[in-house]
């Protein structure tokens, strides 16, 4: 065992538009935990940042579960008087990864401290069952943009390329939308012409990031399986997205179930598209602040 490891994670955005459960990006967001022992036989567990507010039970915070669950499945017992010190500028509930950040991260941290024979994969495989969103674990673990796939066999994730020309801008608004909220706004069904089309503009989506092509990227950034029924809890979404559109953006849609939105540009114009975006939720008298990524952040990082 270790006395003591630092884990630093990303955060990432998912769906992208028409990549809905299967498409993940890592962004330059990031969460880092120190993890040590220390005397007594309790879990303490220091937020500050974003997760500052937070008022989750350490025994009950995905940080503590994901270390707890690497322990499980390596057959190890968790420390007695484990400290966790969590520092994030990953934005909370706002469709950025935050929880799936805090799951790999506080497995990360279990595997650096004791030692575990957990890799990569395996890695991924057990975050995705404890946080439920394998299109934000992916990118946490791997970086990069990744295309994920549950089969019968286990995850497939495979990497995304992303023209360099491209630019993700992020407009991060001051309310939440919480995630079972968001799931739940989605229909069981959806009639079979509606599949057909949400395919294609999948397909688009992916060949859209890989080549820059503006009309494939206009076409799979409007999704038609998630954000028709999400849009409503999004205050502002319809003027925000128009607002990136007319400022020269190839698309905007919601960042995982939002409220973020985010849209893709070329490089040299993220500035013009954030401040539009922020402007457009303004006039609605909510408080917004952009940031954006030239490129896809790397994969967890342990000191």
């Amino acid at each position: 065992m270790r006395a003591s490891v630092t884990v630093r994670v990303a955060g990432s955005t998912s769906n992208l538009g028409a990549g809905f459960d299967c498409v993940g990006v890592a962004i330059g967001r990031w969460l880092r935990v120190t993890a040590r022992t220390a005397p007594g036989k309790s879990i303490a567990l220091e937020r500050s940042g974003t997760l500052s507010t937070l008022e989750t039970a350490p025994e009950a915070d995905l940080l503590y579960r994901g270390f707890a669950a690497a322990c499980r499945k390596t057959g190890r017992e968790v420390p007695l008087g484990l400290a966790l010190a969590a520092h994030s500028d990953i934005p909370v509930a706002r469709g950025l990864g935050s929880s799936a950040a805090a799951t790999v991260a506080g497995a990360a941290a279990a595997v650096a401290l004791l030692e575990l024979k957990l890799d990569a994969p395996a890695l991924a495989e057990l975050a995705s069952e404890l946080e439920g969103h394998p299109d934000n674990v992916a990118p946490a673990v791997f970086g990069g943009a990744n295309l994920v796939l549950r089969e019968p066999g286990g995850l497939v994730v495979t990497p995304l390329p992303i023209d360099p020309s491209l630019a993700l801008v992020f407009a991060v608004p001051d309310f939440t939308v919480e995630t079972k909220r968001a799931r739940a706004a989605l229909p069981a069904t959806l009639p079979h012409a509606d599949a057909v089309r949400a395919a294609a503009k999948s397909a688009a989506l992916v060949h859209g990031l890989a080549h820059a092509d503006a009309r494939l990227l206009a076409a799979g950034l409007d999704d038609v399986l998630h954000v028709p029924f999400r849009r409503g809890l999004v205050p502002g979404y319809d003027e925000v997205t128009s607002a990136a559109r007319q400022a020269g953006a190839y698309g905007a849609t919601l960042s995982g179930s939002g409220p973020t939105v985010v849209a893709v540009v070329a490089a040299d114009g993220v500035r013009a598209v954030g401040d539009a975006m922020v402007r457009a939720w303004g006039a609605r008298g909510i408080v917004a602040q952009a940031f954006h990524a030239d490129r896809p952040a790397g994969g967890y990082e342990t000191d």
